[in-house]
């Protein structure tokens, strides 16, 4: 009787287990391979790795260092930059005066990564389609704006504890609802889908209240990405890119790992899109709510994300904090104006622009940090929250819906203003034709002290 082959006998000869066993076994049994024509057809259906990049693929800098904090943030950027840029799929990229490092090989805030036939789920991080949206009420009073807004909007963790018939929105849309059902990496999450509308989160998201410069319209502006619901796609397509990245490039680092478009990727597109969509209407739902409490009708709206991959036939563009100004990757552009929030007491930036050689056709997303959250914190522990909060908002109405001031959101917390402003200028990456002038602002705040909302 002929001894069969099995798992075990090839794993003793130094082959790695894989999807490959099962066929292998089958056809070195069925052929009685033996010896040294075991090993060529083994060697013959091995994988073939792309491995990455031996260089760096070159992309432009378009930031300038002013300070020494400048210095550290840039070299921080410049080398995680460096070290994306060798992943196979990279074909280019850019890094915005915002640029600021998260670390780890990966993709920094204000940066942008042009890939080949595939998408990066961590490119695009848990928050995608982060995005902005302007709202303009007329001739209004902005306190009266903030003080409806304040009871409309939610921030924090989760969804509402009462919903306010939020979701009925998404079963008013029932296009967007049977896309979510039919998308693989959406059809799990209906539930956060029906019951985060209405809810902007935490971090670095606002609800703006101010007046424009060119007109004195009062604008509100709201910031804020996918959710629950998007962060939970991106889970998802983050464990198939690492499924794919072990299988044909385990060089590459697991956060810069890819799904080709060719494959799963067009399917996980698709689900993007319905992300997309999502937030958009999160956005609109707000605003709309807030001006029919107000018996405004909306004189002008519109939106961009800057979180987001954008698609150029078969070059996808991942966009970590940046805002795109070609048309090209926004479909519903309204007139090519964009939004870039620096910070709550400085004016809402609003900007055209076109694509260049070195800007790939992006803009900066903000004003960026230079220093981390925490050591922002530790650098001021001299002084109390409440001297830090009344020097930096001063003039202002600033509310934290969770009743507690997070210093990490305030002024200084970010990359000067100006500086930013006077480096989009000098790189060409857009041209401002108006400022929203803040009145004041809404932001989750320090959420984890306690529970207790909305306090102003």
């Amino acid at each position: 009787m002929t001894y069969k082959i099995t798992g075990k006998d090839l794993i003793a000869m130094g082959y790695k287990p894989g999807k490959i066993f099962q066929k292998a076994l089958k056809h070195i049994n069925k052929h009685n391979l033996r010896g040294q024509d075991l090993h060529k057809y083994m060697e013959s259906i091995q994988p073939i790795y792309i491995k990455p990049h031996k260089e760096p693929v070159k992309f432009h800098q378009n930031i300038k260092p002013e300070t020494e904090e400048d210095i550290l943030n840039i070299e921080a950027v410049m080398r995680d930059m460096n070290i994306i840029m060798t992943t196979p799929t990279i074909q280019g990229g850019a890094i915005m005066p915002d640029a600021c490092p998260t670390g780890d090989g990966q993709i920094p805030v204000g940066g942008i990564a042009i890939a080949k036939n595939a998408i990066h789920p961590a490119m695009h991080s848990a928050d995608i389609c982060c995005s902005v949206m302007a709202t303009n009420l007329g001739m209004i009073d902005p306190k009266q704006v903030l003080d409806v807004s304040f009871q409309t909007t939610h921030f924090g963790p989760g969804k509402r504890k009462e919903h306010g018939g939020w979701s009925g929105i998404l079963y008013g849309n029932k296009e967007l609802g049977e896309r979510i059902v039919d998308n693989h990496f959406t059809k799990d999450y209906v539930e956060k889908a029906l019951t985060h509308l209405g809810t902007q989160g935490d971090g670095n998201h606002f609800l703006f209240v101010g007046v424009s410069k060119e007109t004195g319209e009062t604008y509100i502006v709201t910031h804020h990405g996918s959710r629950g619901f998007g962060a939970s796609v991106y889970k998802k397509g983050m464990s198939l890119a690492e499924t794919y990245r072990k299988e044909i490039s385990p060089e590459t680092l697991p956060k810069n790992a890819w799904i080709p478009y060719d494959e799963n990727g067009k399917i996980y597109w698709e689900a993007l899109q319905i992300i997309r969509d999502w937030t958009k209407l999160n956005h609109e739902s707000i605003h709309n709510r807030i001006a029919h409490k107000l018996k405004r009708n909306h004189l002008y709206r519109f939106w961009n994300e800057h979180n987001f991959v954008f698609k150029d036939e078969d070059l996808f563009y991942h966009a970590k904090g940046a805002t795109p100004l070609d048309d090209k990757f926004i479909p519903d552009s309204t007139e090519g104006l964009r939004l870039i929030p620096l910070n709550m007491s400085q004016p809402i930036l609003v900007v055209k622009g076109m694509t260049t050689e070195n800007n790939l056709g992006f803009a900066p997303h903000g004003a960026g940090r230079n220093i981390s959250r925490a050591q922002h914190k530790r650098n001021n522990n001299h002084k109390t929250v409440e001297e830090i909060f009344k020097e930096e908002t001063k003039g202002l109405d600033i509310r934290f819906f969770s009743g507690n001031v997070d210093i990490s959101e305030l002024p200084s917390a970010y990359k000067d203003a100006e500086t930013v402003k006077q480096q989009m200028h000098r790189f060409d990456l857009g041209y401002i034709v108006d400022e929203i002038l803040p009145y004041g602002s809404i932001m989750a705040g320090d959420w984890q002290k306690n529970t207790h909302w909305r306090k102003k």
